[in-house]
C-alpha cells in the first residue's frame, strides 16, 4: 500500500499535462432524491471517455526505447483499448488489442480509429487477456494488463488524488469494480490521505468475479450472466495484484440488479443530463440503494465511463 501510494503521487504530477482534471460536481437533484450531499466524479469526461486513459499514459511513460519500438500488446473490451491506443499514438508506439469477439463493435471501431490493431478472440474477457499475454510472450513484446499492473493502478489512482483536492471530507465513495484497478488506486490514495472515507465496492449481481473471489478469500472462477455493465464483466487474471489490494481498501461490498442499474442510468440522464455506461450506473445504483445509511452525509459516485453505444443506452433506459 505504501509503495503504491508513492507511485500514485508520482503519477499525479507526471501525467497531469496529458490527462484532464475532471470535475467533482455537486448534483442538486440526486442529493434531493437521496437525502445526501451527492457528488459525481465525472471521469466520463476524461480523454476517450474513461479513467482508463490515466493508467495508459502512466504505463507508457515507463517503457524503455526497445519496448517503444517493438510496440505493446493488451486486452480490452473497449475502454482500456481506446485509452491505450490514444496514449500510444501520441507517443508513436504500435499497439495490438486482443478483444473478445462479443465486444461492442462501436468500441472496437473506436480502438481502430485511434490507430491500434484489433485481434478478436472467441470467449470472454479473461480468455482474451490470457491470449494477449501468451502472444506478448511469443512475440517478445510488453503485455499491458487492463488492471494487473502497478503503473496502470497508480495512474488510475490519480482519480482519487483529484477527488481529495476537490472535496477532502467525503464520507463515502462508490466505485464499480471489474478487475479492481480503479478502486485499488482510489482506495490507496484515500487510505493515506482521508482514512475515514468509506470505500464502497459495487458490482452488478450478474457479474461478480471479484466480489465472489473476495468473499471466498482467493481468486475463483465464477459463471457470469449478461449485464449492462460490460466494462466490469469477466474473470480475474490468476495472481492479479489487485486482489490483495481490494482486500485492503474496500470497506463494503454491494451488489445491484440489472433493473437498479437501468434505473440509475435513466435517472442521471434526467437529473444531470449525462449519458453514462453501465459500469457507472452500477456505482450510482449502489449509492441510491445505500443512501438511507448515509443520510445527510457527503458521498461521491465515480462515473467511470460515458456510454458511446447510443442504441444500447436507449434500450437500457427505456420505460
Amino acid at each position: 500500500m505504501q509503495s503504491l501510494y508513492q507511485l500514485i503521487t508520482e503519477a499525479h504530477t507526471a501525467i497531469r499535462p496529458q490527462v484532464r482534471t475532471t470535475p467533482l460536481d455537486f448534483s442538486p437533484l440526486l442529493s434531493l432524491i437521496t437525502d445526501c450531499e451527492l457528488y459525481l466524479k465525472c471521469e466520463h469526461l476524461q480523454h476517450t471517455g474513461s479513467f482508463k486513459f490515466r493508467g495508459a499514459v502512466n504505463k507508457l511513460r515507463m517503457l524503455n526505447d526497445t519496448a517503444r519500438e517493438s510496440g505493446v500488446i493488451t486486452a480490452s473490451t473497449g475502454n482500456h483499448g481506446q485509452a491505450l491506443a490514444l496514449a500510444a499514438r501520441s507517443a508513436g508506439i504500435p499497439v495490438t488489442v486482443y478483444a473478445p469477439a462479443t465486444a461492442a463493435q462501436v468500441k472496437l471501431d473506436a480502438i481502430c480509429a485511434y490507430g491500434a490493431d484489433v485481434e478478436l478472440v472467441e470467449g470472454d474477457a479473461l480468455t482474451a487477456e490470457l491470449e494477449a499475454s501468451r502472444q506478448a510472450n511469443l512475440q517478445g513484446k510488453p503485455f499491458i494488463s487492463p488492471y494487473n499492473d502497478k503503473y496502470i493502478i497508480a495512474g488510475q489512482g490519480t482519480t482519487g488524488m483529484e477527488m481529495i483536492e476537490q472535496q477532502a471530507d467525503l464520507d463515502a465513495i462508490f466505485v464499480a469494480v471489474g478487475g479492481g484497478g480503479l478502486i485499488s488506486g482510489i482506495g490507496a490514495a484515500f487510505k493515506h490521505l482521508s482514512p475515514n472515507t468509506k470505500i464502497i465496492g459495487c458490482w452488478p449481481a450478474n457479474a461478480t468475479s471479484m466480489y465472489a473471489s473476495l468473499k471466498a478469500g482467493s481468486i475463483i472462477e465464477v459463471a457470469e450472466q449478461p449485464t449492462l455493465s460490460d466494462g466490469t464483466a469477466g474473470g480475474i487474471e490468476p495472481g492479479a495484484i489487485t486482489f490483495p489490494l481490494c482486500q485492503q481498501v474496500i470497506d463494503r461490498y454491494e451488489l445491484v440488479s440489472e433493473e437498479q442499474i437501468r434505473h440509475a442510468m435513466r435517472l442521471v440522464a434526467r437529473t444531470d443530463r449525462w449519458m453514462i455506461e453501465g459500469a457507472a450506473g452500477v456505482a450510482l445504483a449502489a449509492a441510491i440503494k445505500l443512501a438511507p445509511q448515509f443520510k445527510g452525509k457527503k458521498i461521491a459516485v465515480v462515473l467511470c465511463g460515458k456510454n458511446i453505444v447510443l442504441e444500447k443506452f436507449i434500450n437500457a433506459v427505456a420505460e
